[in-house]
């Protein structure tokens, strides 16, 4: 059989269900990933079809660079849709849920790990980093719009502070993951790591990743707006030049050993305070989307079919299935609403903000990277969690956002017709 050919046939065929289907599930109570691990099941069951697919942690570093990939993508797209200015009052939803919910939900998920799955310091705090953020790619349709949408919904509290969410705490989930991963090597070496934590992983990493994303995508602005209209890149109106200053701000930060992740979205934010309406933001916002919903449907048709091969899930077990309950049904939507707490949004939209803590393919990444670090036992045991918990995640988030989003949004339309914008 032609393989070469084969692969084709079928990308093909997934790519065009992807553009098509996007419109069919639009008002129904199921998402685009729904459908690509479902595809991925089928490839796998498909007896016509004898390709062998291995768990994740067999292909460490292939999960790791697809998932990195998607994922700086996914941030690069995040920030170019944000049409609110950055503040302190602005983002204030935004920096509750940093800076209160992460914390706690990386604590809470750790002493489940520790508690009920007999993890070890180090394996239970790399599950509970791993699975604290929100993950910017399966999150898209309780996201803000295209930028400058002018949509009925454009950047209402619920859509934007999980799209800044998104796109903050993927680089801010990463000082924990060093964290886990020093103790494991000091686990192994006897040195101590706590100083060296504080000041590189935490100070010159975080600071590194700000300073070289804003620097970076406060020039990128000026070549595509400031310079004449002949060499100005915004008359280009060329999307592809989205990937470049992704890639550019990602590969420079890590180089510098800053958080490439917080780079790609501060330098999308930047870009967008250059100028805000310009409308090549939209060119660029479209090609980053397409890039993201291609790697992700190539991803996810993957995971489909890795679950369908049953390695994957061969350590599955009752307090696996308990702790991933806990964490979607319990745990972040807890530690969502007390960190909303004394906010004066309606009640229904923090409600809405809590619930929806989408874990993703950010997930794969993190435990993939930090696997390839250091040594942790419990590794079979952190991914099948992890995979259980993503798995979860896209069907019950999945099934829920439509009609919940649909409620929001008329429940929201009388308030906003009796006050009209400005």
């Amino acid at each position: 059989m032609d393989w070469y050919n084969l692969f084709l046939a079928i990308l093909g065929a997934v790519i065009l269900l992807t553009a098509w289907l996007q419109l069919l599930l639009k008002n129904l109570p199921m998402s685009l990933p729904m459908v690509f691990i479902g595809i991925g099941v089928l490839v796998a069951w498909n007896p016509l079809l004898p390709i062998d697919f291995a768990n994740p942690l067999e292909n460490r570093y292939v999960t790791e660079r697809m998932t990195e990939f998607v994922v700086i993508v996914s941030l690069m797209g995040a920030g170019l849709k944000l049409d609110r200015p950055l503040g302190w009052r602005s983002w204030g939803l935004t920096w509750r849920l940093i800076l209160i919910a992460m914390p706690i939900t990386i604590l809470g998920v750790s002493v489940l790990g520790w508690a009920v799955l007999g993890l070890g310091v180090a394996g239970a705090l790399l599950l509970g980093a791993a699975l604290a953020p929100t993950d910017p790619v399966l999150a898209s349709d309780v996201q803000v719009g295209p930028p400058q949408s002018g949509a009925e919904d454009e950047e209402d509290e619920v859509r934007f502070a999980l799209t800044s969410e998104a796109g903050v705490n993927d680089g801010a989930a990463f000082p924990f993951v060093y964290l886990a991963i020093a103790i494991a090597l000091s686990q192994v070496s006897g040195e101590p790591f706590l100083v060296d934590w504080l000041l590189v992983s935490v100070l010159w990493k975080i600071g590194a990743g700000v300073a070289i994303g804003w620097v970076g995508g406060w020039v990128m602005g000026n070549l595509a707006f400031r310079l004449s209209k002949r060499a100005a890149l915004s008359q280009s109106q060329d999307g592809f030049a989205a990937l470049g200053i992704t890639c550019l701000a990602y590969g420079t930060t890590e180089l510098a050993h800053g958080y490439g992740f917080l780079a790609v979205f501060v330098a999308a934010v930047a870009f967008r305070a250059v100028e805000r309406r310009h409308s090549y933001h939209r060119d660029l916002h479209s090609f980053s989307e397409q890039i993201e919903r291609l790697v992700m449907m190539v991803l996810l048709v993957c995971f489909g079919a890795a679950i369908a091969e049953g390695t994957i899930f061969s350590a599955l077990s009752w307090p696996v299935v308990v702790v991933a309950v806990a964490i979607l049904l319990v745990l972040r939507p807890l530690c969502g609403w007390l960190s909303l707490l004394g906010h004066p949004a309606p009640h229904g939209e923090k409600l809405a903000i809590a619930f929806f803590g989408i874990r993703g393919l950010g997930s794969f990444y993190y435990v993939a990277y930090a696997l390839g670090q250091a040594e942790f036992a419990e590794a079979q045991v952190i991914w099948v969690t992890v995979c259980c918990v993503v798995l979860m995640s896209i069907f019950l988030h999945g099934v829920a956002v439509t009609p919940i989003m649909m409620r929001l949004d008329r429940d929201r339309a009388p308030a906003a017709a009796a006050h009209p914008p400005k």
